[in-house]
């Protein structure tokens, strides 16, 4: 049955409204809006002093209630997508680590088998962190996985994932980098930087040859120098690029979270958790990909070496955090946990935006930024009071 929204807010594409009502339709599609003085006739659902957004999408996750998608279990898999919907994401790219040919190959047929079938949040494509990195900022990747950049391998890649191969990270100074983002950016497929010790001229020549993404920038690159910009530098500098940034304030401070912001604009910066299997999970050990990790005061740590393994960030608590931290408005967290990473993942015709004949995915958000009630295709799936 079709119903209208009546709240306090609405996050629409260009604009935040004060009150008025929003169709849902039969089919859980969006219908249109109507300001507060043209109250339509039909049935109401009342959301007094509450905000309406778009549900959040998150494009860079490995993993979630003890689960990773390295560990090729469709069963896994799902309990991900259910248990998104408590952090307000109904849309989310599936993420892998750096692995064998073979083990992401498994990992592509798997999803590019079964992806449509999750009863959660959706699975809009598939993202390759990796394994095209170098050594000294890989982080919590493998390093003996790391090799140069191949079209071949991607090739087989996509078309054992049917095409859901959305996004691939490369540092940009493996040899045939320009050449690889070339290729598969004009395939669109979305090419991110990352993991890298670069300099700036060679990450220009990515974004020159279409690389369009800096992956969970300041993490895992070389550093803003005054005479060395290096991959902060160019994620800073470089035009109609997104910068993909983690905001649970460990990744990084709220002050450099504010200065990129600022730099970039809102518009151009995509909320992502890099959440790791405990993501949802109480403290205690884990492992992530092939390495064991301890999480304890809201961090996820490598054993050896204790640098930061992903996080255990809820995307509902990063639109929450950027707004606490005076980075921006409500309606710009908004944006950056929903239409910026949907369109840099390329998959804004998806997701990430209430549009009318979009499938009624949406988040119904406290006036404090906290989430009340995740839906999906129009329907209740969460509520933070039960």
């Amino acid at each position: 049955m079709s119903y209208y929204i009546h709240a306090a807010k609405f996050f629409l594409p260009s604009n935040a409204e004060n009150g008025g009502y929003l169709e849902v339709t039969d089919e859980g599609n969006f219908g249109q809006y109507f300001p507060e003085s043209q109250k339509p006739t039909g049935k109401i659902v009342e959301k007094a002093g509450q905000w309406i957004a778009p549900g959040l999408v998150d494009t860079h996750i490995h993993g979630l209630l003890g689960h990773d998608v390295m560990d090729n279990d469709w069963a896994g898999i799902q309990d991900m997508s259910q248990g998104l919907l408590k952090a307000g994401v109904t849309s989310w790219l599936p993420t892998t680590l750096t692995g064998s040919f073979d083990q992401l190959n498994a990992v592509c047929e798997t999803i590019g088998n079964h992806a449509g079938e999750e009863k959660g949040a959706k699975i809009q494509g598939i993202y390759f962190e990796g394994p095209f990195f170098t050594v000294k900022h890989k982080g919590a990747q493998n390093p003996k996985y790391f090799m140069d950049p191949s079209y071949d391998k991607y090739e087989k890649w996509q078309s054992s994932a049917k095409g859901l191969l959305k996004k691939i990270a490369i540092a940009p100074e493996r040899d045939g980098a320009v050449e690889f983002t070339r290729r598969v950016s004009q395939d669109g497929t979305v090419v991110a930087l990352g993991h890298s010790d670069a300099t700036f001229e060679q990450a220009q020549a990515c974004v020159e040859a279409g690389a369009t993404v800096f992956t969970h920038t300041f993490n895992g690159m070389s550093g803003l120098n005054h005479r060395a910009p290096g991959m902060v530098g160019a994620a800073m500098f470089l035009q109609r690029v997104d910068d993909e940034l983690i905001c649970d304030g460990h990744h990084i401070r709220p002050e450099v979270a504010n200065i990129l912001i600022r730099e970039k604009g809102p518009e151009h910066v995509a909320l992502i958790t890099d959440c790791m299997r405990a993501g949802m999970m109480p403290d205690g050990d884990y492992v992530l990909g092939e390495f064991p990790v301890y999480v304890r005061d809201g961090m996820a740590r490598l054993k050896d070496g204790d640098s930061l393994a992903g996080s255990i960030l809820k995307l509902n608590e990063a639109i929450k955090n950027v707004v606490d931290w005076n980075c921006v408005t409500p309606q710009d967290a908004v944006l950056m946990g929903s239409y910026v990473p949907a369109k840099s993942s390329g998959i804004a015709d998806q997701c990430g935006q209430i549009l009318p004949g979009r499938a009624a995915d949406y988040i119904v958000l406290n006036d404090d930024m906290s989430l009340a009630e995740t839906y999906l295709d129009g329907q209740e799936r969460y509520n933070a009071a039960e």
